[in-house]
């Protein structure tokens, strides 16, 4: 039975609870456990007593829980209400068992106690009540307060006793036991305002109703009939009426504010909206629209059940007026519907207005940024393309040539530092998500590689020049000698540095038959970084010169040739890696000698001819 308990006392309390303006419970369990609930409901049953003063109203840890608990039993307990084996932890942790029996201990005293008939009281005095008042009717015997109510005849019979206006207790179907119950529960709720604290299946679908439940219910019978008569009637309807007319009136305060507060929203939006202004950044423009977007999907939607809310407040109180024959509610100036309607067409073009303004923001920054990075890229490349003119046009002593040359390579730091600008140009253009550009051909990468290769044009025209100096200063060579040395410094200088490593120095002096062991090799390195502090095409030069002037003639070389052969007018690639020739001086050699294909398709290399050109 606890089931059906709970859920009567629950109706009970929230009829306390309701009565006084606070809101109904739900579950006993949950709804009591902070004590808030209980101190409401002694506050209601004990108008004008002593105020429980403070109370957490909204408690969260369990100690502000335990002292609003505490406070309501002990105020219980002050009224003389005794209570037994309940204490504020079994309110909080939700015993149920006690929890009803406590709220039947307030039962009995706020809505029992009081009856009597006849000298007796409380429980016996209601029953002996609803025995004289059913006595007459012949199909009800009621003995106690379970099974005599469990076919709805005897609640049929109070209610037609006292108000027989409202039922034909003769016409019921006394075998209807659900629908007497049903229609016993309607009338009283309807027309005598008892609450239906009972379920129809709790009276008669059960073995036993609850006595408690079944008690605590026919109590209300008792205290609707037990005052009723004609001042009351009239008391009834004035207070009826005038909670009509309140709840009308509440209804249009309640209308009347939120139209009103609705308005203001609208219109403070828009204020907003017309005075804000655009700092000219991307950043600060995307911003503005992520809050345009984020309004529309929350502060906008809201607005927008609210409007439907009130229009529907609106309805519902000029359909009440209409159901009671008052007259119609016309709202204050500017707070009509059509007052709503008009605000919100104009919320809506002024969106439209703050949308537009916000895409043209976009549109427009995007637009100069393109035009920012295509100017400062054009004119990068026109720069380059002035700097590549002017040294295809350097001429005149090869001294000039030089300075002319270096004064140019003086520039590149300056296009380094415009090529930075270029660069963060670009990357705003990217961060505002710009793709394409009409403006220009050129990105960034682009510029940065044809820098690159100015860059590189210019350390290799100096290279050049330099090396042309130290060429034309060699009297003691041959026109021939210093280009097949020059060309095979180059071919060497793989990094292009004008400068030759130990690895490379060796392949380039084995490509003219001169092999030096690796410590002699390395000597001979190390020597000529002391000299010149690097092998330079200058240090290669004398060092050929040297060697050359030392130890190698024409015909020094065509022996070595002939030995690496074996005696053959011609030299094969298998006779050179026998010769254990370095793989870059093979290469060289192969690329550099005259060769015919024999019978085998083998390459035959030409050495004879090859030196006569090199020594002619």
């Amino acid at each position: 039975m606890d089931s059906t308990q709970e859920r009567t006392f629950c109706k009970w309390l929230n009829t306390k609870l309701e009565a006084n303006g606070y809101p109904p419970m739900h579950s006993l369990v949950q709804d009591l456990s902070d004590g808030v609930r209980l101190i409401q409901l002694m506050l209601g049953c004990c108008t004008g007593d002593t105020s429980l003063g403070r109370y957490n109203k909204n408690p969260r840890m369990r100690v502000q829980k335990a002292e609003n608990v505490n406070k309501a039993l002990e105020f219980i307990r002050q009224r003389g209400i005794k209570l037994t084996n309940i204490g504020p932890e079994d309110i909080i942790d939700g015993n149920l068992k006690l929890i009803l029996g406590m709220i039947w201990t307030l039962v009995l005293r706020f809505t029992i106690a009081d009856i009597s008939e006849e000298g007796l009281s409380a429980k016996e005095g209601l029953l002996l009540w609803a025995q004289r008042k059913t006595a007459p009717y012949k199909e009800v015997n009621v003995q106690d307060f379970s099974i005599s109510w469990s076919d709805g005849l005897a609640l049929c019979a109070l209610i037609h006793c006292h108000r027989p206006e409202l039922l034909d207790y003769d016409k019921l179907d006394k075998s209807d036991r659900h629908g007497n119950t049903r229609l016993a529960f309607q009338v009283a709720a309807d027309h005598l305002g008892v609450p239906q604290l009972l379920e129809v299946e709790d009276l008669c679908d059960s073995t036993r109703p609850d006595e408690r439940s079944v008690m605590t219910y026919i109590a209300s019978y008792f205290h609707a009939f037990s005052t009723m008569d004609q001042a009351e009637t009239v008391s009834r309807r004035v207070e009826k009426f005038a909670e009509l007319m309140q709840s009308v009136w509440t209804s249009k305060n309640d209308y009347e504010r939120r139209a009103r507060a609705l308005l203001h929203a609208l219109s403070e939006v828009q204020k907003k909206w017309s005075t804000s202004r655009f700092t000219g950044s991307y950043t600060d423009a995307k911003e503005q629209s992520a809050t345009f977007t984020t309004y529309k999907h929350t502060t906008k939607r809201t607005w927008v059940t609210e409007r439907q809310d009130v229009t529907t407040l609106l309805g519902n109180i000029q359909t009440k007026l209409r159901t009671y024959g008052l007259r119609e509610y016309i709202p204050p100036l500017g707070l009509a519907l059509s007052d709503l309607d008009d605000a919100w067409n104009d919320l809506l073009q002024s969106e439209a207005k703050r949308s537009r303004a916000i895409n043209a923001q976009i549109r427009q920054i995007k637009e100069s940024l393109r035009k920012e990075f295509a100017d400062l890229a054009n004119d990068f490349s026109q720069r380059l393309h002035s700097i590549s003119l002017e040294l295809s046009g350097v001429a005149g002593p090869l001294e000039t040539q030089q300075d002319q040359v270096k004064e140019i390579q003086t520039r590149l730091p300056t296009l380094s530092e415009v090529l930075t600008r270029v660069a963060k140009a670009e990357q705003d253009c990217v961060a505002a998500n710009v793709e394409e550009n009409d403006y220009t051909v050129f990105t960034c990468q682009d510029l940065e590689f044809e820098l690159g290769l100015v860059a590189q044009s210019l350390t290799k025209k100096i290279s050049f020049i330099d090396n042309q100096i130290v060429s034309r200063n060699m009297t003691n060579l041959t026109p021939a000698q210093l280009e097949q040395f020059e060309s095979t410094f180059r071919y060497f200088d793989r990094d292009e540095t004008n400068t030759l490593s130990l690895t490379e120095t060796s392949a380039a002096l084995a490509s003219q038959g001169v092999v030096y062991s690796d410590e002699d090799m390395t000597y001979i390195y190390d020597q000529l970084l002391q000299d010149y502090g690097a092998v330079t095409f200058e240090a290669f030069i004398n060092l050929l010169v040297d060697i050359t002037e030392d130890q190698t003639s024409p015909e020094q070389l065509r022996e070595s040739f002939l030995g690496i052969a074996g005696n053959k007018p011609f030299v094969t690639e298998l006779d050179m890696r026998l010769a254990q020739l370095p793989v870059s001086a093979v290469d060289y050699l192969s690329e550099v000698i005259p060769s015919t294909n024999n019978e085998a398709g083998e390459l035959e290399y030409d050495y004879e001819t090859w030196l006569r050109d090199v020594f002619a």
